[in-house]
């Protein structure tokens, strides 16, 4: 017999067994496909980083379209960033004061200067739906073959969800090729699953900055 009680979410409170992060950052512009040698810059600087298994870098997405503003979207263009952009690392809770090292680094990213600030922990969110803007896509562009891996993979954590989708493809580039990548909502979650799915990630290279969920209201 399997009996799975049921999590009461009026009274659920997040752990902060993993915590993002978000130091305070200068930096005037990054490319729009600057995940290698961000990843490249942390990596260096913390070199335990690349081997936590819990450790994600959040990609620097900059501010959103709007008011008249285009985000740029090409690979190729440049973002230009404001004193709110933050750069935050996803990290489980005895990792935070090894983190700190970063605190007064300028990090060359792409010939970019990236200073770095003071950091701040934050719990993972409350929320029942996640958004990944960049998931590792294995199926060589197929759609349906990446929604199916994509739920395999969520089951393969025991996670509960109602509705999985996918989105914008989007490619970056490696000293061994280029990676291709899709977005992907998962909605439906209970409470627990979501922090466990913020937890865990999905597909590899989450410390490259790839796989990692927010709320899909951020987005």
């Amino acid at each position: 017999m399997h009996w799975q009680e049921e999590i009461d979410e009026t009274a659920y409170i997040v752990p902060d067994d993993v915590m993002d992060l978000a130091y305070q950052m200068k930096c005037r512009t990054l490319p729009v496909d600057h995940a290698w040698p961000l990843a490249a810059a942390i990596h260096q600087a913390l070199p335990w980083f690349a081997e936590e298994p819990l450790a994600g870098l959040h990609l620097i997405y900059g501010a959103d379209s709007g008011n008249g503003w285009e985000r740029p979207s090409d690979a190729a263009d440049t973002l230009y960033l404001s004193r709110r952009t933050r750069l935050v690392l996803r990290l489980p809770k005895h990792r935070l004061p090894d983190a700190e090292a970063l605190t007064g680094r300028t990090l060359d990213v792409a010939d970019n200067p990236l200073e770095i600030g003071k950091g701040t922990p934050r719990l993972l969110s409350m929320t029942t739906t996640l958004y990944s803007r960049f998931v590792v896509d294995e199926m060589e562009g197929d759609e349906d073959q990446f929604i199916s891996a994509a739920v395999e993979g969520l089951r393969a954590l025991n996670l509960r969800f109602k509705k999985v989708l996918s989105g914008r493809r989007f490619a970056f580039s490696t000293p061994e090729g280029e990676i291709s990548t899709r977005s992907l909502m998962v909605a439906g979650l209970p409470l627990d699953d979501a922090v466990k799915l913020q937890e865990k990630g999905l597909g590899p290279l989450r410390n490259r900055g790839f796989g990692l969920f927010v709320p899909q209201k951020s987005v």
